[in-house]
């Protein structure tokens, strides 16, 4: 550092540049005369240095720019989609509820499995929404749809005919129905929780209001938990006659 504040800043100190394009060529040709001084105690200059230790060193450049990724370990849910970022990306069917890893950059979402990439999606930032390629359905796709659809419908009739109508809603309201297994999965876990009458009364609240997502249900119920559990107020007013008044 001294000895480019010596060699290359000193003798341009007084110098007045027009641009930078100038400053840069007359900090290039200082830098090269310093680089072509002979240094005593070696014998050599540095670019002698450079050329016969470091040059022969050097290797080509990488074909692809390094590029910033993140790593996550994920499991393929039931509708062979892994999540990154609340959003979804299908992998092939026979995954389904193995592990692996995802590996995120800026662009792309590439998914291994025991090393080996299983899967690749254009990287999407839209919350809620799925990414899914066809050849990662199932072969029998249409008979392993209905069957896990049928089964999901018929847990939702035993709840009561909301819950199996907003379970039919929601399976409607996607490009796929697989899309919505983890809604309806949800909304029968919220089934376990609450009491049965009250999950008919919030399914039906919320088919009213043409409203299709497990949030938009589970926020249902808990506020009709909140009114359930608050007692009777009674009515309080300067107006209203107690028992008193007619004695």
């Amino acid at each position: 550092m001294q000895n480019v504040e010596r060699w290359v800043i000193a003798p341009l100190r007084n110098e007045t540049f027009f641009s930078l394009a100038e400053m840069n060529r007359a900090v290039r040709k200082l830098v090269e005369a310093l680089n072509q001084k002979v240094m005593p105690q070696y014998g050599k200059s540095r670019r002698q240095l450079f050329e016969e230790i470091d040059q022969p060193e050097l290797r080509p450049l990488p074909e692809k720019p390094y590029e910033y990724a993140f790593w996550k370990t994920a499991k393929v849910n039931i509708d062979y989609h892994v999540a990154f970022e609340k959003h979804f990306y299908s992998v092939p069917h026979a995954l389904i509820q193995q592990q692996v890893e995802i590996k995120a950059t800026e662009r792309m979402v590439e998914i291994f499995h025991k090393g080996k990439q299983v899967a690749i999606h254009p990287r999407s930032h839209a919350q809620g929404r799925f990414t899914t390629r066809t050849e990662h359905m199932p072969s029998n796709h249409r008979f392993v749809a209905e069957q896990d659809t049928n089964w999901m419908l018929k847990q939702a009739e035993k709840i009561g005919p909301h819950t199996a109508q907003y379970l039919t809603s929601l399976l409607q309201s996607r490009s796929f129905p697989e899309q919505a297994y983890r809604s309806c999965l949800g909304v029968l876990s919220l089934a376990r929780k609450y009491p049965v009458a009250l999950v008919e009364t919030a399914c039906e609240r919320v088919s009213k209001a043409h409203l299709r997502s497990y949030k938009d249900l589970k926020a249902e119920l808990e506020a009709l938990s909140r009114n359930a559990a608050l007692p009777p107020q009674p009515l309080v007013h300067e107006n209203i006659r107690g028992e008193n008044y007619f004695n």
